[in-house]
């Protein structure tokens, strides 16, 4: 048997869980061995029954006297399953409810363990364990769910964590010489690291809190490290095997300075700097492969228009991708506002194969289906700019010489899509930007392989969105507050909920459509409301969002599918429900949906949380205002699993490692670029970095 093979092939038993497995993102044997513990129950001291006290958590081991079923009547317990269990210094009870198999599978005289909570119970108030965990064991009284460091386990429906530790038990029994080492013997050698194959084994079962500790450095290390070589190998070949298109920007400065100069604001420093990275790398005869990252608002769609403005000027293409129907509109309405007047033909591709693709180039004085035929055939060389969402990777569309390809918010693309519309051109530069707050050692981890630019700077005189988080007895002042502001101040509301139906699992948690209701009957009857979620069809968000924008709404009621490329000048306030439920960095995205206007603006948090690390945590946004150091702080706060929120926008799962770990970080760093220059020496490594590669999302 393959540790690669898919858990549908072979074992019948496996099969019939599979779907509930892919919940837990277990699809192969491996993934079993990668599914890791979350915590661990300490049950490895085995107590007398004679010395133990109520309220203690404990493991005893001991014979089944006896074991029966009694059934109860009017009770949601329909049957109670009790045994007694003897060790030789006294008995003790095991309860378990609604559990009538329990009989068949524990027989009188059997040798087990037993791990839980001591109780009383009953009139005679004896001890007694109840709902504990249990194991039958071989009379060399070792086990697998007791008397040991008991792993834990992420779960769902159906798959315990009992059932966990039997399947990964096996696994590591009967497969265990299956699981080879790849890191080369000095390099183990050299960092003090434990052998893979022992890692695995010891982090399900360690013989105690350091063995798990080593198991998951050893883990961890080699998850960033082929992370890192990964990166090391991207840039190689993108350097090696890409001859590049290289702009000529001296030639042209004057031309690109007079664009800068029109335009209605003066560029930040950070803009500026940007600029020149870019112009640097284009000029090079090997393609551009550069992240920009800023937060909302901070310039990255000039950045774009001057970069595509350098290419028209060279006779080249551009094309500019956005996820969003909303995002690829405004980038078209404002770059065509930018460069139109200089020229440059700009067109809009938008839709599906199924809804037919909508092209638009307000730049040319044709019919829609006039405009389709021609931006379709590259021959025409019609549009010197194309901006659309995914529409532009249909292969109708061509162009006649691509020269450089932006791609916004970069992470909500697959490799694949990233791939296809590079190949429409003959290695073009290629700028992705990005408005997700991302950690400086989450972005030398995930883009290694890229240059990196960042927008740390807004905008001269935007003013900064005041924040505020409100407490539970403030909520009706807050809202009778928005009240005022849109009769008085003529504003429009956000208000943001995290789901669009309630969940039995977090009853608090506000469903948009409900508070939606709620809202509009009982808050604010005399006002207008609009409903945006992500269930609704493009041409539906359309129509609420330009409704919106026309201020036929007061309020828009929303899920976070307004955290990107929503533009409404005259939106002055949004209100966040939950706000316990997202990361910082995408309560701040979500914050930056005002504020763009010449009003000032506010962004209120409310949570029906207690917890005073969560009440701290939300007050760092009433003071911080940077995605880069709120990002920062929700990594030391909540790890980097929690960085997002619920959604994690692109950000690599890591199951052993955290991007927290800066000492670790660098240790692999060090280590894949000391090895890079030497892998085709080792061999096992080279292929395991290959199945990697294979496996997993990359920047290109």
């Amino acid at each position: 048997m393959d540790l690669q093979s898919r858990i549908t092939t072979g074992n019948r038993s496996l099969k019939m869980y599979a779907s509930r497995l892919e919940k837990l993102e277990i699809f192969t044997y491996m993934d079993f061995l990668f599914h890791l513990p979350s915590r661990y129950e300490d049950y490895s001291i085995v107590s007398k029954v004679a010395d133990v006290q109520p309220g203690e958590t404990v493991t005893i081991q001991g014979q089944v006297l006896d074991i029966k079923t009694n059934y109860m009547r009017g009770s949601r317990i329909k049957s109670m399953q009790k045994a007694t269990l003897v060790d030789g210094t006294g008995s003790i009870e095991l309860l378990w409810f609604n559990q009538p198999f329990l009989t068949r599978t524990i027989l009188p005289n059997a040798l087990i363990s037993a791990s839980g909570k001591v109780n009383t119970f009953g009139k005679s108030r004896k001890l007694s364990l109840q709902a504990p965990q249990y194991e039958v064991l071989s009379f060399d009284g070792n086990g697998i769910h007791t008397g040991r460091l008991i792993p834990v386990y992420p779960e769902t429906q159906g798959v315990t964590s009992k059932w966990l530790r039997r399947q990964i038990h096996t696994i590591l029994t009967e497969h265990y010489d299956l699981i080879h080492e790849y890191l080369p013997e000095d390099m183990i050698k050299k960092y003090g690291f434990i052998p893979f194959n022992q890692a695995l084994k010891e982090i399900h079962y360690p013989k105690d809190l350091d063995s798990a500790a080593s198991a998951r450095e050893r883990l961890a290390f080699d998850e960033l490290f082929l992370m890192q070589l990964g990166s090391n190998k991207r840039r190689a070949d993108w350097k090696e095997k890409q001859k590049g298109l290289p702009f000529v920007i001296k030639k042209y400065e004057k031309k690109i300075d007079d664009c800068i100069n029109s335009l209605p604001f003066t560029l930040t420093d950070a803009q500026r700097v940007a600029i020149t990275n870019i112009f640097d790398d284009v000029q090079k005869d090997k393609p551009m492969n550069r992240l920009l990252q800023g937060d909302v608002g901070s310039g990255k769609t000039v950045i774009a228009a001057i970069s595509m403005y350098a290419a028209y000027l060279n006779g080249y293409q551009s094309v500019l991708m956005a996820p969003t129907e909303i995002l690829a509109n405004q980038h078209y309405k404002s770059i065509l506002k930018l460069l139109e007047p200089l020229g440059v033909k700009i067109a809009l591709a938008t839709g599906s194969k199924k809804e037919g693709f909508k092209i638009k180039d307000l730049g040319l004085k044709n019919d829609n289906e006039n405009h389709k035929s021609s931006i379709l055939n590259p021959k025409s060389h019609i549009f010197n700019i194309l901006i659309g969402t995914h529409a532009v990777l249909s292969d109708k569309i061509t162009f006649n010489k691509l020269g450089l390809v932006i791609i916004d918010e970069q992470q909500r693309f697959g490799v694949a899509q990233r791939g296809t519309i590079r190949q429409k051109g003959d290695n073009p530069h290629l700028l992705t930007m990005t408005a997700t707050p991302i950690p400086r050692t989450v972005a030398l981890t995930m883009y290694g392989d890229l240059d990196l630019s960042y927008l740390n700077e807004m905008p001269h005189g935007r003013k900064r969105v005041k924040t505020w988080l409100v407490p539970p007895e403030k909520r009706d002042g807050a809202y009778d507050w928005i009240h005022k502001q849109i009769t008085e101040t003529d504003s429009q509301i956000f208000i943001v909920c995290p789901f669009i139906e309630p969940s039995e699992s977090m009853t608090t948690v506000k469903a948009v459509a409900h508070e939606y209701e709620r809202l509009s009957k009982e808050v604010y009857p005399d006002l207008k409301l609009g409903l945006l979620h992500g269930k609704l069809k493009a041409k539906e968000k359309d129509v609420v969002l330009q409704k919106f924008r026309d201020k036929e709404y007061d309020i828009l009621v929303a899920t976070p599918v307004v955290e990107v490329g929503i533009d409404i000048p005259n939106a002055t306030v949004i209100m966040i429900e939950a706000a316990e439920r997202f990361g910082l960095a995408q309560l701040h995205q979500l914050r930056g949906r005002v504020g763009r206007g010449d009003k000032q603006s506010y962004c209120l948090l409310f949570t029906e949380s207690k917890s005073e690390g969560t009440n701290i945590r939300l007050q760092a946004l009433e003071t911080v205002y940077s995605g880069a150091e709120l990002s920062e702080l929700d990594l030391k706060l909540r790890g980097h699993g929690n960085l997002y929120g619920t959604a994690q926008h692109g950000v690599p799962k890591l199951k052993a490692a955290s991007f927290s770990d800066t000492v670790l970080i660098q240790k692999a760093k060090h280590a894949a670029d000391e090895i890079f220059p030497h892998i085709a020496e080792y061999k096992t490594l080279e292929e395991k970095l290959e199945a990697t590669l294979n496996e997993n999302i990359s920047p290109d």
